[in-house]
């Protein structure tokens, strides 16, 4: 049966300013991405993944095309909306973990959460559970210096799974780590999204990620090429 679409992208285009020259990063890109797909976006450093999975969370807005994730144009959303939707549907994961280091390990998990305006004693049994999961339980009340890299990559991948979003972006989320340990939080990111039906859309330059991948696009002069799958 086929799989339906999670994020369907149309003539999707940026460019940047850079001086007195104009830089084309996206020139016409179209994709759909199914639920619950590992999409892999392959390219060298400024080839324009970073940019892309920019536009698709929704953290820039491109200068001509469309982004449709759920149903949804999140294109044609004001800031306000925008803000609410990627706190409910998306979650992202990036290659720097971001935690704030005076908030310990469960703090740093719950901050997005109570931030948006949700009460600490309604979400911890759900942080609780995913530190189980990722193999933290017993480091919930760690400040993040305590911690490795890998755990620390950890503790951002529950962060971002708090709110049980549909779509997971991962930038370089293993471009800090060493190969043994970026194996291990590949393996737990798939586990944890595509592994209960989740979206997984991750930027790479590492081909060995790619072949962990149901496809991979590559990016190169502003456009894509999709590879069988």
């Amino acid at each position: 049966m086929k799989q339906s679409a999670a994020v369907e992208i149309r003539d999707l285009r940026k460019t940047y300013s850079e001086g007195d020259r104009t830089l084309q990063v996206l020139e016409g890109v179209s994709l759909d991405i199914r639920q619950g797909e590992f999409l892999a976006l392959l390219g060298a450093s400024g080839s324009g993944k970073s940019t892309l999975l920019n536009l698709l969370s929704g953290i820039d807005q491109p200068d001509q095309g469309s982004i449709v994730i759920e149903g949804i144009d999140i294109t044609r959303l004001g800031d306000t909306r925008l803000t609410l939707f990627r706190r409910e549907r998306i979650g992202i994961v990036f290659q720097f973990f971001n935690l704030i280091p005076t908030l310990t390990v469960l703090e740093n998990i719950t901050l997005p959460k109570e931030l948006g305006g949700a009460r600490r004693h309604s979400i911890e049994p759900r942080a609780i559970e995913l530190l189980r999961q990722v193999g933290l339980a017993t480091r919930a009340n760690t400040y993040p210096d305590k911690l490795s890299g890998g755990e620390q990559q950890r503790v951002a991948i529950a962060r971002a799974l708090l709110h049980e979003p549909a779509i997971v972006f991962a930038d370089e989320p293993t471009g800090n780590l060493d190969e043994d340990t970026g194996a291990q939080i590949l393996q737990l990111l798939l586990r944890l999204t595509c592994g209960v039906g989740k979206t997984l859309i991750m930027a790479t330059h590492s081909p060995e990620i790619g072949k962990s991948a149901d496809r991979v696009c590559r990016i190169h002069d502003g456009g894509l090429q999709v590879d069988a799958g």
